[in-house]
């Protein structure tokens, strides 16, 4: 079997988790023009956010665990379909109502598209498939630095809806550039599938769900609420600049994680953690202090950048054939902690304001490390990789 990485479709799943982390945020950055032209409050439009991440959410066990015998491109270009369509409907339709229902389907297309997306990466090449996935999930901050930016300057440039339009075209024209070069993976047979109990039960599998929760839930307080975080130093009109300087330090993390991924990943984890600790720890002390922050930013993105391909290559290595339905589980605890990080993050800051969000994140951060030492130390000593 060829060593070499199959980069055109590896590129187009990057493109596909470009595509899905900026139909997710886009209307974070729209909110104005989109109340405005809905004839709804801001808050309202909001809710756009909240209904897809709902999809994602309900939707991902189930749809995968009844999915598991669809060959995987095909249902990959379903879950581009779904893109299209809720795109497109968003850019076409006056009805709020509809509007999120559409954002719904777009969330479920989401749900089932995380899912799919690392092992069908994995798959493509099985001798170096952290770095396969590493590759495919370039495309999430990509689309943070780049994606959403820009969708939200031609947005409030020339209208949000040419903003949907335009998302709903690319994920057109990446369903052909799919159906040309990307190689056909086959489902799974009755025989072959477990139930989702015996999957979560195999070794290793919970440990990541609990790294995902407790460093997701960390991540989106501080993300959630960047802007009253800045506030103390005097950086909070500059949340635009902190947020491009968070993505391009996570750009520069996924590259670093697709070099050293498949022979050192029990050891990026490890680093991830310990650098975010490490940046929690500057907020903490130095919150005042506007080079103290941007270090901190600069360290976050460091730490985050890598982290969806270091839990999802992981799992891969965890659930062996199961890892459809396993990356469903992840998905679905990776949105629960999005929602939770808001929820927690909105209670502190009513509590006793950005003061506790570091601290929090700390124990959360701590609980993480100590998932992670655990899983070494039943690992054995031979090797930092989880899966041995």
């Amino acid at each position: 079997m060829s060593s070499r990485l199959p980069l055109l479709p590896l590129l187009s799943l990057s493109m596909a988790a470009f595509i899905t982390i900026v139909t997710e945020a886009l209307p974070a950055g729209l909110l104005v023009p989109m109340a405005r032209d809905l004839q709804v409050s801001v808050s309202a439009a909001g809710q756009s956010v909240s209904v897809y991440a709902l999809g994602s959410f309900l939707a991902a066990i189930p749809l995968m665990s009844l999915l598991q015998a669809m060959p995987r491109r095909r249902l990959l270009l379903c879950t581009l379909a779904g893109f299209t369509l809720a795109n497109g409907a968003t850019a076409l339709i006056d009805n709020y109502l509809l509007i999120l229902l559409a954002r719904v389907v777009a969330g479920i297309a989401a749900g089932l598209l995380w899912a799919l997306l690392a092992g069908y990466a994995a798959a493509m090449a099985p001798q170096q498939k952290g770095k396969a996935i590493a590759i495919a999930m370039a495309g999430t901050p990509l689309a943070l630095a780049i994606g959403v930016p820009l969708g939200t300057f031609v947005g409030n440039l020339i209208g949000w809806r040419m903003s949907f339009a335009a998302l709903s075209g690319l994920s057109l024209l990446l369903m052909l550039l799919l159906r040309l070069t990307a190689p056909e993976q086959p489902g799974q047979s009755a025989q072959q599938r477990l139930p989702l109990r015996r999957v979560l039960m195999l070794p290793g599998v919970g440990r990541v769900l609990v790294l995902v929760l407790c460093f997701v839930l960390a991540h989106n307080i501080l993300y959630t609420y960047i802007v009253p975080l800045l506030q103390p130093a005097g950086l909070g009109a500059r949340a635009d600049s902190a947020l491009l300087l968070f993505g391009m330090s996570s750009l520069f993390s996924i590259f670093i994680t697709g070099v050293w991924v498949d022979r050192h990943l029990h050891l990026m984890m490890l680093v991830s953690i310990v650098l975010f600790m490490a940046s929690v720890l500057l907020l903490q002390l130095l919150p005042t202090q506007p080079a103290a922050i941007w270090l901190a930013v600069v360290m976050w993105g460091l730490a985050f950048g890598g982290v969806p391909t270091l839990f999802q290559t992981a799992m891969v290595d965890h659930a062996g054939k199961a890892v459809d339905v396993a990356q469903s589980m992840l998905v679905t605890v990776w949105n629960l902690a999005i929602a939770g990080g808001g929820m927690i993050g909105g209670m502190l800051l009513q509590s006793l304001g950005v003061s506790l969000f570091a601290p929090v994140c700390f124990l959360l951060l701590a609980v993480a490390l100590w998932v992670i030492w655990l899983g070494r130390k039943r690992a054995g000593r031979a090797s930092f990789n989880p899966q041995t």
